[in-house]
C-alpha cells in the first residue's frame, strides 16, 4: 500500500510541476512614435515622472539599472491602485528594459519595453509573458489593453516634450 502512495504522489507532483512548466501566456502591445529611441528612452528612464503620465505605473521606486529592484504603484482595472514588485533582469539602454517579478510556480510576469528603430520613428513594445499554475485561472487580457493605454501615453508625452524643446539655434529661456 505504501509503494502505490508514494506512486501516487509522484505522478500527482509529476502533473503539478508539468503545470507550473506548461502554464504561459503573453500580451503584446506596439505603438509607432514619431521621435528617436533616446527621446523615449528618457522619458522610461524618468521614474519621478510616471505619475504625470502613465495611466498604469502611476508611480515607481527605484533605480532603473540591471539587477535593482523596482517597486511600482499599479492601477487596476477596477481603478484601484496596488503594489507591485520587480527585479530589473536586463538594461540595454535606449534598445531595452526587461523586468520580472512575481511568486515562481504560482504566476510569474517578464515584462520587456522594446525600441525598435523604424522609418517614421520609433516602435514601442510592451511584452509581458506570465507563467506558472496560475495562468490556468488568469486573463491577461486586461494588461493589453493597459498597455496599449502605456503606449498611447508615452507617444504624448514625447510629443509633448519634443514640442518644449527648443529647435537648434534657438537658445533655452
Amino acid at each position: 500500500m505504501r509503494r502505490r502512495d508514494t506512486a501516487a504522489a509522484s505522478k500527482l507532483a509529476l502533473g503539478l510541476a508539468a503545470l507550473v512548466l506548461v502554464g504561459c501566456k503573453s500580451v503584446d502591445a506596439q505603438l509607432t512614435i514619431p521621435a528617436p529611441p533616446a527621446q523615449i528612452w528618457s522619458v522610461l528612464m524618468d521614474g519621478e515622472s510616471y505619475g504625470e503620465w502613465n495611466p498604469v505605473l502611476v508611480q515607481v521606486e527605484g533605480e532603473f539599472r540591471e539587477g535593482a529592484k523596482l517597486r511600482y504603484q499599479m492601477m487596476t482595472e477596477s481603478g484601484e491602485a496596488t503594489e507591485v514588485e520587480a527585479r530589473v533582469v536586463e538594461l540595454d539602454p535606449g534598445r531595452e528594459l526587461n523586468q520580472a517579478g512575481g511568486v515562481w510556480g504560482i504566476l510569474t510576469f517578464d515584462h520587456h519595453w522594446i525600441l525598435e528603430p523604424v522609418e517614421g520613428g520609433t516602435r514601442v513594445t510592451q511584452h509581458e509573458d506570465y507563467e506558472g499554475i496560475g495562468v490556468l485561472f488568469f486573463d491577461p487580457s486586461w494588461f493589453e489593453a493597459a498597455y496599449g493605454r502605456g503606449n498611447r501615453a508615452l507617444r504624448d508625452r514625447v510629443l509633448a516634450s519634443l514640442q518644449t524643446e527648443p529647435s537648434e539655434g534657438e537658445q533655452s529661456p
